[in-house]
């Protein structure tokens, strides 16, 4: 099918992830038809085919590249060497960051049951390497005697947990500002792991 008079693919394709983003997390992955992500953008429906091969695809792209630029953020950041301070960066760059992108993190963590295996193992080995840093910070923590860790595995998932579940509650302009959630968050961090 042609594409829309007027569309271009450097225009299109954000307009489509966009749309998807937002269709998939008010209504879920299974109940959004390709259909409705092109009346969203404003195309054809055929012309979504040009941007993605199928509804698959677009969520596994959505998530992947939800991950891949949460590494490289994470990555980019000017970290401390102390563990208990690397500890709070950690804390304060995760909670603004997903803060900024509810929809893209609910579809990060509930989606996950609709990828097909092979997507599903990509998208969980690059989980899981987001995990590992925390879990280094963790273990650093706990050789040099600052952190009482008993389970380290255990410890990087509920932290994560924790601080990922602000988006589940958070409203801008709410009782709290972005600041105090975040440093009552630091300290509920910092006396789980005994610091």
């Amino acid at each position: 099918m042609a594409r829309k008079t007027g569309s271009h693919s450097n225009i299109t394709g954000p307009l489509v992830r966009s749309a998807a983003i937002r269709l998939f997390a008010r209504y879920g992955y299974a109940a959004v038809s390709m259909r409705q992500i092109a009346a969203e953008v404003g195309v054809q429906a055929g012309a979504l085919y040009l941007y993605t091969p199928d509804k698959q695809t677009l969520l596994f792209d959505l998530m992947r590249e939800h991950l891949e630029n949460l590494l490289d953020a994470w990555a980019a950041e000017d970290k401390p060497q102390a563990p208990l301070a690397r500890l709070e960066h950690f804390c304060r760059f995760h909670i603004p960051y997903h803060l900024d992108r509810p929809d893209s993190v609910f579809i990060a963590y509930m989606e996950l049951r609709n990828l097909e295996p092979e997507n599903f193992r990509e998208i969980e080995r690059l989980r899981r390497r987001y995990e590992d840093e925390l879990g280094q910070i963790l273990q650093a923590g706990h050789d040099s005697g600052v952190f009482k860790v008993p389970d380290n595995r255990l410890a990087t998932m509920a932290i994560i947990a924790m601080l990922t579940g602000v988006n589940t509650w958070y409203q801008e302009g709410g009782r709290l500002t972005r600041e105090r959630i975040t440093r009552i968050y630091w300290n509920m961090v910092r006396r789980a792991v005994g610091a």
